[in-house]
């Protein structure tokens, strides 16, 4: 019978933050006689904290929701069956674990433990292949860059190849800074030697003499990994490439998290100490960037993908679709029954991510918004859409980054794009006229329709200063910036119309547009509402004052029988008014 090998802890922010921490201390009190590991995050954000049991005969028992209580540790000793976590076989069909095979089941800060599963052995398979090979082989692969822009990494890594008799710099994009984004913390905090791998073969097919990792300074448990496995590399002179005698230098830049830092030029200029802003381009920065030198800039995923490639390029491009090869990594979020992190093939739809993977509601979902908060909005009647940069751009939105956030059928279209107009026209650099200006009068108009004092010229004007923005502005912040926007008003454009016109919210979300009232014959006096209230709404015989409701849903969430509920403005409960 097999026994306990050793406990793996899913200790990356996701479980920190449900209390993971808590597990470990528990375990690590207990006298075992087999080690309890941190690891990083398998993905399942939603079953947060995980334990895997890893058992002598290689197979592994997990445990999801665990608490640090002795109940639960003692049950897991034992191997119980509560709590048993597994996944269904519909979602293991659509995933495809490659860059992320190693993420949650090894422990990020231990260079042995990714060398024996493999790591590592992708450079020392460069230095035999040689440069050129290299990126011939990166070409042949077709990854495109996972960070937004699709463009072809071997491309890319060939043009500052190309540059002879100078200093070269590569950069690592790490400045996440898309709401609901987690794909590159995930790996760094998970598999930080990976990441790094793939940095050195890019470094030496390309002859880049110093590495930065641009990371934002709000993910501490990453740069903390990161620091670790650095330290690490250069112990064992893995930063020392055959034929050269200076070693890699390995700087890590921990940015304030301004948005337009994760375009390059504006990175770079921060790397200087300059304020972060984009500059015009050509020249492009693989002839001139960092002081002048030429730079290569990838992000964090697309980093991890290197070491994959080059293990196997032909299983790479076996998978996804004709100039989309190799997979993804999406992070789920919004209305749907498992949020976390997938990796799948490019080329699978929309409804394979939202219905089959997302645990999402057939017919509660409205639509999904790809690619960031400058991504687009697609409505659930384009499910059948096949994600890859090719496909989404036609229906309006962009990959991005990999930010999937799904909107359920009680979400307002109008206020949503507001969301997300907001936080874009915030992190303008403010550079641009139509982006500096472009977009607060954008996000001013949403205002005002949201508050039902807009007009239905409203509607035009926002298409027309939209396209204007997208064609105006200097970097892909304030070209896609309009996109929220202008997409909900292709796909939900009778969500605008009744906001300017009936002067009514049809999700019933808007305060402006909606009131709180309670359906008398589901009340059953309580007074939860009234007490609940924090501003006093509520009267002692249960009827809602709407000239001092705040509309903070309180009362609504705390009540048992359902009985109050957001109508439209003026009617109480009888909504064909």
């Amino acid at each position: 019978m097999a026994e306990i090998k050793r406990i793996k802890i899913g200790a990356a922010s996701c479980g920190l933050a449900a209390g993971a921490g808590e597990v470990v201390t528990a375990f690590r009190a207990l006298d075992l006689s087999y080690p309890v590991v941190e690891t990083g995050c398998i993905g399942h954000c939603y079953a947060e904290p995980i334990v895997e049991v890893e058992l002598t005969d290689g197979s592994s028992i997990f445990y999801s929701h665990v608490k640090g209580d002795e109940k639960n540790v003692n049950d897991i000793l034992a191997l119980g069956e509560e709590n048993r976590f597994t996944v269904s076989a519909e979602r293991q069909k659509l995933e495809k674990l490659m860059v992320t095979r190693l993420a949650g089941r090894i422990d990020p800060k231990d260079m042995e433990e990714y060398k024996a599963n493999g790591g590592f052995s992708s450079l020392a398979k460069a230095f035999e292949m040689g440069s050129e090979a290299v990126i011939e082989n990166m070409k042949k692969s077709g990854l495109r860059g996972r960070g937004g822009a699709g463009f072809s990494t071997g491309m890319k890594w060939g043009f500052l190849a190309a540059k002879k008799d100078t200093e070269k710099i590569m950069i690592c994009n790490a400045d996440e800074g898309d709401p609901g984004a987690f794909m590159d913390r995930s790996l760094m905090e998970s598999v930080p030697f990976q990441v790094l791998e793939g940095m050195l073969i890019g470094a030496f097919a390309t002859g880049a003499s110093r590495l930065f990792i641009y990371c934002r300074a709000e993910y501490p448990l990453a740069i903390k990994h990161l620091k670790i496995a650095i330290d690490k590399i250069c112990e064992a002179k893995l930063n020392l490439f055959p034929g050269r005698d200076k070693a890699l230098e390995i700087v890590i830049k921990e940015g304030a998290g301004a948005f337009v830092c994760g375009e390059e030029t504006a990175m770079i200029a921060s790397l200087e100490g300059r304020r972060g802003q984009p500059r015009f381009r050509p020249p492009f920065p693989t002839d001139r960037g960092w002081n002048s030198f030429p730079t290569s800039i990838n992000n964090v995923e697309t980093f991890a993908n290197v070491p994959v490639v080059l293990a196997d390029v032909d299983a790479f491009t076996a998978l996804g679709t004709p100039g989309n090869t190799g997979t993804k990594i999406f992070a789920l979020a919004g209305d749907l029954k498992y949020p976390g992190l997938v990796e799948v093939p490019m080329g699978v739809t929309l409804a394979d991510i939202v219905y089959t993977i997302g645990g999402a509601e057939k017919g509660a979902v409205k639509a999904v918004q790809t690619g960031g908060p400058s991504g687009g909005c697609i409505p659930a009647e384009e499910f059948g859409a096949r994600v890859d940069y090719d496909s989404l751009k036609a229906l309006g939105a962009i990959v991005g980054s990999g930010g999937l956030i799904i909107i359920g059928n009680d979400r307002c279209m109008v206020e949503t794009a507001r969301y997300f107009l907001d936080f874009t026209h915030r992190e303008s650099c403010g550079k641009c006229t139509f982006c500096r200006v472009g977009t607060m009068r954008m996000y001013e108009t949403m205002e005002r329709i949201v508050a039902g004092k807009g007009v239905p010229e409203d509607i035009d004007f926002l298409e027309d200063l939209g396209q204007k923005i997208r064609k105006g502005s200097l970097c892909a912040l304030g070209q896609t910036a309009p996109n929220p926007v202008l997409s909900t008003l292709r796909y939900f454009r009778h969500e605008y119309e009744a906001h300017v016109v009936d002067k009514y919210c049809p999700a019933k979300v808007c305060p402006a547009l909606s009131d709180v009232a309670v359906e008398e014959t589901k009340c059953i006096k309580c007074n939860l509402c009234r007490k609940g209230c924090p501003v006093g709404a509520i009267s002692s015989d249960i009827k809602v004052d709407n000239s001092k409701c705040t509309r903070c849903n309180s009362c609504i969430e705390i009540c048992p029988k359902k009985a109050i509920s957001r109508v439209k403005k003026g009617t109480g409960f009888d909504s064909s008014k």
